[in-house]
């Protein structure tokens, strides 16, 4: 149930299932004056090589002041979390949705934990938080708008089967709260960004991996 907005700038932030970083040192090109009282040809040789590669070694150094900034606020959206602050019992696995990070947390019964970028609704209103379940596990689903949805856009098509162009991507899980669902994505441009109409998205392939491992009854807490 995602509204039709977003743009790709922040995909590429929240279309990455892990933060990487790639480090640029430069060096200090530093040019000696010879003692005597004219440069001779291997100096001005030397100087000239200097020249040239100044501009390189600042263009380094300024990539390298950059990018600790940008994988700095990619991995703080993903920090991790305790289950145990949120849940009594693994039992049928857990997931939590947070909001403010805009990261699903899944912790399986077997000890496993992986988290997973999201989408998270457009605005407070349209935001529900509290603790919930899975109720139905639909492998191809198809979609309606809700009441409100339609209400906010009366343009909005009655019905998308499944396929490449649904809104819920290929697949989805219905909570125990009406209207509610964390599912796929058919417009990878919405991941990371405030842009649904309640749900929690995630890419195709993750929420592929949540479905097989998720089953009815699957505790679910949105903060």
């Amino acid at each position: 149930f995602q509204a039709l907005r977003g743009s790709s700038n922040l995909n590429a932030m929240y279309g990455m299932y892990h933060a990487s970083k790639t480090a640029v040192e430069g060096q200090d090109v530093r040019m000696t004056t010879p003692t005597s009282s004219g440069p001779s040809r291997r100096a001005l040789l030397a100087g000239a090589a200097a020249a040239l590669t100044l501009p390189l070694a600042r263009g380094a150094e300024a990539a390298s002041d950059a990018a600790p900034a940008r994988t700095t606020r990619l991995i703080s959206s993903f920090r991790t979390r305790d289950w145990r602050e949120h849940f009594a019992t693994l039992r049928d696995d857990a997931i939590l949705c947070d909001l403010n990070d805009r990261v699903l947390h899944y912790w399986g019964e077997d000890g496993s934990y992986t988290t997973y970028p999201t989408s998270v609704p457009l605005n407070d209103e349209l935001t529900r938080r509290g603790r919930t379940e899975i109720v139905l596990k639909r492998p191809a689903p198809d979609w309606r708008p809700t009441p409100n949805m339609i209400e906010r856009n009366p343009d909005l098509p009655r019905y998308v089967e499944a396929g490449p162009a649904n809104p819920l991507g290929v697949r989805a899980l219905n909570l125990g709260w009406q209207y509610y669902l964390i599912h796929g994505t058919n417009d990878i441009r919405k991941i990371g960004r405030q842009s649904s109409s309640g749900c929690v998205g995630l890419y195709n392939e993750h929420i592929v991996e949540v479905f097989e491992r998720a089953r009815i009854g699957t505790q679910v807490v949105l903060i």
